[in-house]
């Protein structure tokens, strides 16, 4: 049997052709990044910034730059928790918002403004930690009890299970007056980041890095209890560091940032019609265009009514229900079929999103 063996130049062109989603998405964050900086009411000289202004300088790293890293933290956190969430529980439609993850959050920040309200935002990190995975193995441990398990019913499950979270989250902070306090953790913004006030959305990048490393077992434990065994993963374990990685991510987000919906649903999508459905092979990508959208949308939202802000929530909304509503008629349309760019097919292993969670691979 004959052999082809490739050339050193044309592997290095296979691998930058594999790689030319990333290298694209990781050239315009950089590019968008460093245009962000300078978009705001007040404007940033460069000749002023060289030359050692204490003003300009101390608005690009008070406020300037710890804003463009909690929408980089962000969109990468965001994106990343959703791709897990989708994986483990084998239904591209679950989600932080659509998993009553960010509804779970909600409710342990409140929980921590009743019961102590002076703590300190690490303070109120730990309640919506707690809450956040409490809420989603809840979810969880609903949807392992349907029994009809379309691809619709259960993100429905966990969208009326956010809203008796929610419900219950609003009706103590009427009855306790809490509503205004509460109201800056409901809809998600970047006005209130300032340098000491952030720093806690770096817990982002540990469990991302984590969540790269275990990649190969999220994709096993995606493929269902049996096949987990069958390869030596423990079932269990894997599937609730997973949740507790994503619920983490999530609540460290809401409680700097505040609500933000759509981007752990819409950027995993999006990149699996691209990329396939191997975790280890999209995950890179989620992330880059998860902080690339958020990015966009802040801009925009900096820049529609300046010197007024629109909330980033509100943007995300607009712009997410619109890719969601393309998404949708996409999967009506073609089904499993995911877009294929030109070059070579994906392999074994990188098979199409699976909608309705069944088994992926070859």
């Amino acid at each position: 049997m004959l052999t082809s063996l490739k050339a050193p130049h044309e592997k290095r062109g296979n691998s930058i052709k594999d790689h030319r989603i990333s290298i694209s998405l990781a050239i315009c964050l950089l590019l968008l990044s460093i245009f962000s900086l300078f978009v705001g009411v007040i404007d940033l000289n460069l000749g002023a910034l060289f030359g050692g202004n204490l003003e300009q300088l101390k608005i690009l790293l008070v406020s300037r730059l710890p804003r463009l890293l909690a929408i980089l933290c962000t969109g990468v956190g965001m994106s990343v928790a959703g791709l897990i969430m989708q994986q483990l529980c084998m239904n591209k439609f679950v989600s932080p918002t659509t998993g009553a993850t960010i509804s779970s959050a909600q409710f342990g920040i409140l929980l921590a403004l009743l019961f102590m309200p002076n703590s300190t935002l690490w303070g109120r990190a730990l309640f919506a930690f707690a809450a956040a995975i409490l809420g989603t193995w809840i979810f969880v441990w609903f949807i392992q009890r349907i029994t009809f398990k379309d691809v619709v019913m259960v993100p429905l499950v966990g969208i009326m299970f956010g809203n008796v979270i929610s419900g219950a989250t609003n009706f103590l902070a009427y009855k306790f007056e809490m509503t205004q306090a509460l109201s800056t953790w409901l809809v998600g913004h970047f006005s209130l980041v300032l340098r000491g006030r952030y720093e806690l959305v770096y817990l982002v990048v540990p469990l991302v890095v984590i969540a790269f490393i275990f990649a190969n077992h999220f994709n096993i434990v995606g493929m269902g209890k049996d096949f987990s065994k069958n390869l030596g993963v423990h079932y269990n374990f894997v599937l609730f560091m997973g949740l507790t990685i994503a619920a983490v991510i999530t609540a460290s987000v809401v409680v700097v940032v505040g609500s933000i919906s759509y981007i752990g649903l819409i950027v995993p999508n999006v990149m699996a019609m691209f990329k396939g459905d191997k975790i280890r092979g999209t995950l890179m990508d989620t992330a880059l265009f998860g902080a690339l959208f958020v990015l966009v949308c802040d801009m925009l939202g900096r820049v529609v009514i300046a010197p007024y802000e629109l909330p980033i929530e509100l943007i995300v909304g607009i712009l997410g229900s619109l890719l969601f509503i393309g998404l949708l008629f996409y999967r009506l349309r073609h089904g499993r079929k995911a877009i294929r760019l030109k070059g070579p097919t994906f392999g074994c292993g990188a098979a199409v999103p699976d909608l309705e969670g069944g088994e992926r691979g070859c």
